[in-house]
């Protein structure tokens, strides 16, 4: 009991330290005077030694506090040990980047490593991390410890000395090479090693390299045929390239069994329960510190552990529990719903809850615009103005989203989203809600009495949403049938494009726009299967553009034309919530560190106080 109010008179504390240093903004932090300055904050401290010391505590509590450089706040110092224990509403099928991208990232990205990663430390009053809108200048060395490009065709890659394997067979603590990265380019894009094929997430990285050759221990090149202003987004950090142990992958030809994973990141997966369980153990003297605090070697905790519930309730009342700690972007199981985050902050205003919004996730792709009837854009345009944008948000999403009609990508992205109300007046009707509209519009197609159809959704998503959704659909004689299906079903429907009607999608995207070129004719990621010569003429000016403004208008013009082709439905951009208990330090609600695959990365750099958990009851 003593400890919840001395934290809470810390807290008072920290804000009284924030206002009298005024460090909000540390960079451009105002002038004070120094005298008066003094005399407040010897005042404060000595408070706060007289406060402990009432309670019975020592005054070295006080002392255990260190200034967060990314936050600009008076923090408790990390502490080492304990357990981070996290839910998931489902995991990867197996461990293979190569294979699956983004979901081997979640048994991965704590295991093995990047070339580069994002900045840590930045202040967080320029990036908070929680947002997919995250450019590459911002990121910083992880295995490649620098790199610059000569010439507009040449990257040149030096690898960190003295990293060092994690001592298992076969790896045995070897040091990374430079040939190991090399190793890794060459099987990802089929450009040698014994490797022909590109990987089947690699989205057609490969079409614009010449060569990647490890040129000595420490160094590799990487040519391209043609200049590529988005070179460094696209094969520094792309979401496949977790760099893989070479040996593992010549003895077992892959890496889908987790026994075999072999990195040089900071834990290694030391358990995994089908359905069930993963459990991550820390490396001693792994090579890196943490870049808040450069003295203090990464991880903080013994042990990361992720427990699969497969219902949002249920993790809800694990968390509730103390069963686990955190619920957000790190196991894909962040709070959607506004009911839930209400029902939380009612039982469980100790919950530290963080809110972002970098897309929607609320959107629907027709996955083949081919095949009737959603190759009529008239039906296409119908189910958009069926739904009714502002209700849904006021209702479903408690007024907290944003109703306005976007595009594939935001219309607040910098150089390529056009504001709404600047979108031309032929296609605004299209994007408002209009049920009688729809009805006529489905009758001058051919279906005056709708039709029936269905939709694959994703497990990840909230089932709930789509039958709202489908009830709208309901209203224009549109009867929509929902199936759940899992990640490895809803990639095939992806690059397939074999569902017989509709897949969730996300609109109003954040990142970078390079993402564009998956809805080309023949693109891996184009869900819709459409093809239209202008998106690929347009895609051909901004790959080899010669400035990014000239990059950036063929984009812009590319995500107007998506939203022309109608070849996806877009929602609201809604809010969702990352949520941790009170003992997880050093954690502000983070969606990832850059966000190519480095979601759970965030919990090697955060700490549990274990006194605070044990003195709240667990």
């Amino acid at each position: 009991m003593f400890r919840g109010i001395l934290d809470n008179v810390l807290s008072g504390m920290k804000a009284g330290f924030k206002a009298i240093l005024n460090l909000e903004h540390p960079i451009e932090r105002r002038k004070m005077d120094t005298q008066k300055s003094s005399s407040k904050l010897s005042a404060t401290l000595l408070a706060l030694i007289l406060m402990v010391a009432a309670f019975g505590f020592s005054p070295a509590v006080a002392a255990e506090m260190v200034l967060d450089p990314s936050t600009g706040e008076m923090v408790e110092a990390p502490q080492y040990g304990g357990t981070i224990t996290y839910g998931r509403p489902n995991h990867g099928e197996h461990t293979d980047s190569w294979y699956i991208g983004g979901w081997a990232t979640h048994f991965i990205s704590e295991v093995t490593e990047k070339l580069v990663i994002g900045d840590w430390a930045i202040d967080r009053s320029v990036n908070h991390l929680r947002t997919y809108d995250q450019p590459f200048s911002i990121n910083r060395g992880a295995l490649a410890e620098r790199w610059f490009t000569p010439d507009p065709t040449t990257i040149i890659v030096h690898i960190r000395k003295g990293v060092r394997w994690h001592n298992k067979a076969p790896m045995n603590g070897r040091e990374l090479t430079a040939k190991d990265v090399e190793f890794n380019y060459h099987r990802l894009y089929g450009l040698g090693s014994g490797f022909t094929e590109s990987c089947p997430v690699c989205g057609g990285k490969e079409k614009n390299i010449e060569s990647i050759t490890a040129t000595d221990k420490y160094t590799v090149v990487i040519k391209l045929k043609q200049p590529d202003l988005l070179a460094l987004d696209k094969l520094l950090d792309p979401w496949e390239l977790f760099i893989h142990a070479p040996e593992v992958i010549r003895e077992h030809g892959d890496i889908k069994d987790w026994r075999n994973l072999v990195g040089t990141g900071p834990m290694e997966l030391t358990d995994y329960v089908d359905a069930t369980s993963m459990k991550w153990t820390r490396v001693d003297n792994y090579w890196g510190f943490d870049e808040k605090f450069p003295q203090n070697r990464l991880p903080y905790v013994d042990e990361i552990n992720a427990i699969i519930i497969t219902d949002m309730a249920a993790r809800l009342a694990a968390l509730r529990s103390g069963k686990i700690d955190m619920l957000g972007t790190a196991g894909d199981s962040q709070l959607k719903s506004v009911d839930q985050v209400k029902s939380l902050q009612k039982t469980n205003p100790e919950i530290k809850m963080w809110t972002f919004d970098f897309r929607a996730g609320t959107g629907f792709v027709f996955n083949n615009v081919n095949n009737p009837p959603f190759n009529d854009i008239r039906v296409r345009r119908a189910m958009q103005m069926a739904m009714d944008l502002e209700t849904i948000n006021a209702t479903f999403f408690g007024g907290l989203g944003d109703p306005t009609p976007n595009g594939l990508w935001a219309n607040s992205k910098a150089g390529v989203g056009t504001p709404f109300d600047q979108w031309t007046e032929e296609i605004k009707p299209y994007y408002r809600y209009d049920p009688e509209g729809a009805k006529q519009l489905l009758a001058d197609a051919g279906y005056p009495d709708g039709f029936n159809t269905r939709l694959d959704y994703d497990v990840r998503a909230d089932t709930s949403y789509a039958e709202l959704i489908a009830n709208y659909w309901r209203e224009i004689g549109v009867e929509v049938k929902i199936h759940t299906v899992d990640a490895t079903q809803n990639t095939v429907f992806w690059q397939k494009n074999t569902s017989d009607g509709m897949i969730g999608g996300t609109t109003a995207m954040t990142y970078s726009a390079a993402g564009l070129e998956q809805w080309t004719t023949g693109g891996k990621w184009n869900g819709s299967a459409g093809s239209d010569s202008e998106l690929d003429e347009l895609w051909g000016r901004a790959e080899f553009a010669a400035t990014i403004e000239e990059q950036n208008r063929a984009f812009k013009r590319m995500n107007m034309r998506l939203s022309e082709l109608h070849w996806l439905v877009t929602g609201p951009v809604s809010p969702q919530f990352n949520v941790a208990q009170p003992w997880i330090k050093g954690y502000n609600g983070e969606v990832a560190i850059s966000i190519n695959g480095q979601y759970s990365t965030v919990l090697t750099r955060v700490w549990v106080d274990q006194d605070l958990k044990r003195e709240m009851g667990f």
